[in-house]
């Protein structure tokens, strides 16, 4: 008896430009919510962490978020490869509305941390599945199209961001609510908007694939990376050789050594499958990826406290600072995205990407208290420009590199690695910055004694009480002083911060360049001129024309 060939429906494959438009409408939402959220935390995160009384505890919040969205990267990119993307996206974004109304609602640094975490969770969904759903519906010779509406979502929340941030971080009280607490409130209504906006256009076609799930890699992932992150975190006050660090270094090898032990029982089916990794395009993708992570996340931590602590700016001003470098991305982007449509060649960007990195983080550990600003600002237009012309292309040449159904997991690895690397930077850089700052204003004070201008501003009552809380190193747990300090006074406090920021970009200017030999390895691939949901479509129909000439007449 011979069974009838299932349908094909080619046409569902291939979307017109309007529906690539509405469907990139609901995408730009999410991925709003997630863009708006870490700008806008850039420059609120001091004025919280001095009103929960914790400065020198603000890496926790920030390294919280990163490690759950690093976990749950891969598992978004997995399960959506099974299950299809659009109820993965939803859920995404309802977590991180969850998540975002508990942060409103923290009492200290430690409650805040905790809810941060569960934000993270969602937010590791909105940025892997948006990316990948866009290689579902696009070629990846087309893609630069449309990457420029993704870049418009980013430029418009990086310059809104630091505005609302600084509002609501400088507002006492907002309908009798502290105006901080408005940072995370405000995600709320833009999340229900975004999900009713996906829920109705986000429409992909989708083969249910029966597939076991790799939870046993999943948890020991999460067993491998946590007690390695925390001790990036702590190690600098438990001390990196007590038997705490020593217990969370022996439990993260055994988590990582299980991961893996995970994955290649799962072979295919796995989270990360190790398969994947010999393709040299993902090997090299996820290597560079990891670096820039490290330099980018590290680096740019820095320049918003910089700008607050040294050049005095406000909350608000500091974020209309950082619009130089947002100009740098988006140009870096768009160039970059324009000329590999054009021409179909990808190898060279991120290149020139990770040569203009090196130079921008070189020039970044040269700029001192007294640096004019508007030089701070040049190198932050070269530092974007180099994160333009890296991060997109990279993402299209792992895409084009692997088939139609390893899409999902292909870019959450590489977005998991760049997220693993920033998680690592942001904890390992402060974690330096705040080992480094007490010493080196007590050095600048101490140079500082010798001059009769500062005796005298310093001999003040007023003054001296601030002045021992400056050298103390309890002003690290609480910044807010330095405004109240003379400028002769604050000026060696401004200097030991600057010679500590030198040491960050010092070390991320190293581990930039090993990310610039790294990419020199990237094979040129040429682009598919077609988008994965047509290469499924054209599989199906090719498996279903073979199925129907392989059965027997009767």
């Amino acid at each position: 008896m011979s069974h009838p060939t299932p349908a094909v429906e080619k046409p569902a494959a291939e979307f017109t430009h309007r529906q690539i438009l509405t469907i990139l409408g609901g995408l730009m939402m999410g991925m709003f919510l997630a863009a708006l959220d870490q700008t806008i935390m850039a420059t609120a995160t001091r004025t919280i962490a001095d009103d929960l009384n914790g400065f020198n505890l603000q890496a926790w919040a920030t390294t919280a978020f990163l490690i759950t969205s690093t976990i749950s990267t891969p598992l978004y990119g997995k399960l959506s490869d099974i299950y299809g993307r659009r109820p993965f996206f939803l859920f995404a974004i309802g977590i991180f509305i969850v998540g975002s109304m508990l942060c409103g609602l923290s009492q200290n640094m430690y409650e805040l941390a905790a809810f941060r975490a569960i934000q993270g969770i969602g937010a590791g969904g909105l940025m892997s599945l948006a990316l990948a759903i866009i290689g579902d519906i696009v070629p990846p010779r087309e893609r630069a199209k449309y990457q420029g509406l993704f870049l418009a979502v980013f430029g418009t929340a990086s310059v809104l961001g630091p505005i609302l941030g600084g509002f609501f971080a400088g507002a006492d009280k907002i309908l009798w609510v502290d105006g901080w607490r408005w940072v995370f409130y405000l995600n709320v209504p833009i999340g229900v908007a975004a999900m009713a906006v996906v829920a109705r256009v986000l429409h992909l076609p989708h083969t249910r694939v029966n597939h076991r799930i790799d939870w046993p890699g999943a948890v020991a992932l999460i067993v491998g990376l946590v007690p390695l992150l925390t001790v990036a975190e702590q190690g600098r006050e438990w001390g990196w050789d007590s038997g705490r660090s020593i217990l969370c270094y022996v439990i993260g090898v055994v988590g990582l050594a299980g991961f893996l032990l995970a994955e290649r029982a799962y072979k295919d089916e796995a989270l990360l499958p190790l398969r994947l990794f010999g393709n040299r395009t993902i090997a090299v993708g996820t290597g560079a990826s990891t670096i820039l992570g490290i330099a980018m996340f590290g680096g740019l931590m820095t320049v918003p406290l910089y700008l607050q602590i040294v050049k005095g700016s406000s909350a608000t001003m500091a974020g209309l600072q950082m619009i130089p470098f947002v100009v740098g991305i988006m140009s870096g982007s768009i160039i970059a995205g324009q000329l590999i449509s054009r021409t179909g060649r990808y190898r060279i960007f991120p290149i020139i990407g990770s040569t203009l990195m090196v130079i921008a983080l070189f020039l970044f550990s040269l700029i001192g208290a007294d640096t004019p600003l508007w030089r701070t600002m040049l190198v932050m237009v070269l530092m974007g420009l180099g994160l333009g012309g890296n991060m997109q292309p990279m993402i299209t040449a792992v895409q084009n590199a692997v088939s139609p159904r390893e899409i999902g997991v292909a870019t959450g690895a590489v977005t998991f690695f760049r997220s693993m690397g920033g998680t690592l930077g942001t904890a390992v850089f402060l974690s330096v910055l705040f080992n480094v700052l007490p010493g080196n204003i007590k050095d600048a004070y101490a140079d500082a004694a010798k001059d009769p201008a500062f005796q005298q501003a310093a001999s003040d009552p007023g003054q001296q009480q601030l002045l021992a809380q400056a050298q103390g190193g309890g002003g690290l747990s609480d910044t807010s002083f330095i405004n109240k300090l003379t400028d002769v006074v604050a000026h060696p406090f401004k200097v030991g911060f600057s010679d500590s920021v030198h040491v960050v970009y010092l070390m991320a200017f190293f581990i930039m360049l090993v990310g610039l030999v790294a990419v020199f390895f990237l094979p040129e691939i040429p682009l598919s001129m077609r988008s994965a949901q047509q290469q499924r479509a054209d599989d199906a129909a090719q498996a279903g024309a073979e199925a129907g000439s392989a059965t027997p007449a009767h």
